[in-house]
């Protein structure tokens, strides 16, 4: 998708509730963009945060409709719950750190200004990233359906391990016990599939990443899917009630003999980065690698 700055003229804006730091960063940004002659738009809930009056504000679920380009002002928790509404109506994001990974919300609120000015001008690296759609079918009926940017997750309500039975594109891959398991995106798989011992998939690759959580079987190990597949999941009979939750939203109960679907959603979220973003760079820096001084010798 090719954007053009000149389109940039209403700028939406949302903010992690319950930070100081927060609410300073939204001050500024405001300012900036009255300086620029842009014309900013809160969604009620940041506006009610940091205190203004006479502003344009909006819902949240209706930011999409009314801002050419979206700044999310928080952590990656934020960016995940906002890219859920912007995905739908192609309206690109913007993420500003204030929370602690920032993979997503990747520009840092020292350079604030200065970024946003580049981006705003037209300087830009666009990363477009799928999301994940997800329904549970109950007697061929569809009772829940959702999307994801990150991960859909399977699990039991208590500690107790959970049964049910793997399908891709139609094969039967396994029956599993298991404290459940992770359906990741490529975006996802530097979040809760990392920590579940899923790989790192570069956000550009067509695929999924399904990860087992504490299988009963050693021998169960991550998969990596394409990204066109079709995953099924079938709750066989638990001790414990099974949930599934898409982002770490609530979690929904599926019973016996419900089927859970996972496929990749047809719309995407667009992100927008300084130039110079480099995925790697930003695995080196949240990550941790390359922690020793590697030209000191």
């Amino acid at each position: 998708m090719q954007l053009q700055a000149k389109s940039f003229r209403n700028v939406g804006l949302i903010g992690r509730p319950g930070k100081v730091s927060v609410i300073e960063t939204l001050h500024m940004i405001y300012d900036f963009l009255i300086q620029q002659g842009l014309h900013p738009i809160f969604d009620e809930d940041t506006a009610k945060m940091c205190q203004l009056e006479n502003v344009q504000t909006c819902r949240r679920a209706h930011m999409g409709l009314a801002a050419d380009v979206v700044i999310v002002v928080g952590g990656d928790g934020t960016l995940l719950r906002a890219a859920r509404i912007m995905a739908r109506h192609n309206v690109p994001v913007i993420g500003v750190n204030r929370g602690r990974l920032g993979f997503l919300t990747d520009i840092s609120p020292k350079e604030v200004l200065q970024k946003l000015e580049m981006i705003l001008r037209g300087e830009f690296v666009t990363d477009q990233r799928f999301l994940l759609e997800t329904e549970i079918r109950s007697d061929n009926n569809v009772i829940y359906h959702d999307i994801a940017l990150n991960d859909v997750v399977l699990h039991g309500k208590s500690v107790n391990m959970i049964d049910f039975e793997l399908y891709i594109d139609g094969l039967f891959v396994c029956r599993q016990h298991s404290d459940g398991l992770i359906l990741s995106s490529p975006t996802g798989s530097t979040a809760y599939a990392l920590s579940g011992g899923g790989p790192i998939v570069h956000p550009n690759i067509n695929a999924m990443v399904i990860v087992p959580m504490h299988p009963h079987t050693l021998t169960s190990r991550p998969i990596v899917v394409g990204g066109n597949s079709e995953i099924k999941i079938k709750v066989c009979e638990n001790h414990v009630l099974a949930m599934v939750s898409a982002d770490g939203q609530a979690s929904v109960s599926l019973h016996v003999g419900d089927w859970l679907y996972v496929r990749k959603h047809p719309f995407k979220l667009t992100l927008l980065h300084p130039p110079g973003y480099d995925f790697y760079a930003a695995c080196r820096t949240k990550l941790g690698w390359n922690s020793g001084d590697l030209n000191d010798e």
